[in-house]
């Protein structure tokens, strides 16, 4: 049945801070530099000791981007440290999408994180002029550096598009071209995500929603261009009906990416609970599974300390599994 297998990430959305030196104009998450109360230890020790209980394996860390010539800079980037640590501790899984890092910000992160993100967006150097007109970590080359980086780190890497920024279909192919190129040189890329733009109430660009009817082509144009072995992931609280979500699947979706109580990214879009879409795919000879935030394939490039707790939540996984076969 693995090839009616659909797959999320138990997950749960720790931020650091929501400051951020961009002004995306379409984002529903940053507040201006300075204007945000960091995440304290001791913040993030009490919301993560009930989640122990709760099945969580992935503690995504998700922050802001503070510039990398701030002052605070090193403190924002040891706090993040910390809160990877801090997962860790708990028996969690941490992978953490942060923005563009420094490759020695990335190596260290490397040895408390199981697997990394960042979004690519689109490589088309036209947003620079619109929505990206404010935003300089945007910049394509600089988003590319990052997953090459990733390669060269041997990072196990979950990168994406963003879908209806005035983009042309031509650029979407360009971007999961330019993912495929790097995927072939370093083989670290887990999954696209395939990101529909979704208005929010924050947000000052007064853009359309992505067509729906246009997310099914998008997802057989990534199965075409992307290497088998890359899953394309589709965020369950951004499609519009059953229906459509059903179709994604059809079309080649194969991940629902990290399910919790909140997507801090599109707070206007609440999660669906996993229980409402596991029923909901059986209903059509589906089977929602969940996964760790690292594919099997990547399990050697981790240090033994992280590779022993992927080890023990793969067999945690596996035990789950046999009592409801």
């Amino acid at each position: 049945m693995t090839s009616r297998l659909v797959t999320y990430s138990p997950a749960f959305t720790l931020v650091p801070t929501y400051e951020c030196f961009n002004r995306c104009s379409y984002c529903n998450f940053r507040v201006d530099p300075s204007q945000d109360e960091w995440m304290t230890r001791s913040h993030a020790q009490a919301i993560l000791q009930p989640l122990v209980a709760q099945g969580v394996i992935e503690i995504l860390i998700l922050s802001g981007e503070v510039h990398p010539k701030s002052p605070r800079r090193t403190a924002w980037f040891q706090r993040i440290i910390e809160l990877c640590e801090l997962a860790l501790e708990f028996g969690f899984l941490p992978h953490t999408n942060v923005g563009p890092l420094s490759f020695d910000e990335m190596a260290q992160l490397k040895s408390v994180n199981v697997s990394m993100g960042l979004m690519l967006e689109q490589v088309t150097p036209t947003l620079l002029q619109t929505v990206h007109q404010h935003a300089p970590s945007k910049v394509p080359e600089v988003r590319l550096q990052q997953l090459t980086w990733a390669g060269e780190l041997r990072i196990p890497f979950t990168t994406g598009l963003l879908l209806g920024l005035g983009e042309r279909e031509t650029d979407r192919e360009e971007t999961l071209r330019a993912i495929a190129q790097l995927h072939h040189q370093f083989g670290h890329i887990q999954e696209v995500i395939l990101q529909p733009h979704s208005p929010g109430s924050l947000q000052h660009w007064q853009g359309q929603p992505f067509p729906s009817h246009q997310l099914v082509e998008v997802i057989q144009l990534a199965r075409q261009v992307l290497p088998d072995d890359i899953t394309v992931q589709i965020p369950p609280n951004l499609i519009s009906t059953p229906q459509l979500l059903l179709a994604c699947v059809e079309a080649g979706a194969r991940d629902l990416g990290g399910i919790g109580p909140k997507d801090e990214v599109n707070p206007n879009y609440p999660h669906p609970h996993d229980a409402q879409l596991a029923e909901m795919l059986e209903a059509h000879d589906w089977e929602l599974q969940p996964r760790l935030p690292i594919y099997p394939q990547y399990d050697d490039w981790l240090n033994a300390s992280l590779k022993h707790r992927v080890n023990e939540w793969r067999s945690r996984l596996d035990r789950l599994k046999k009592t409801y076969a």
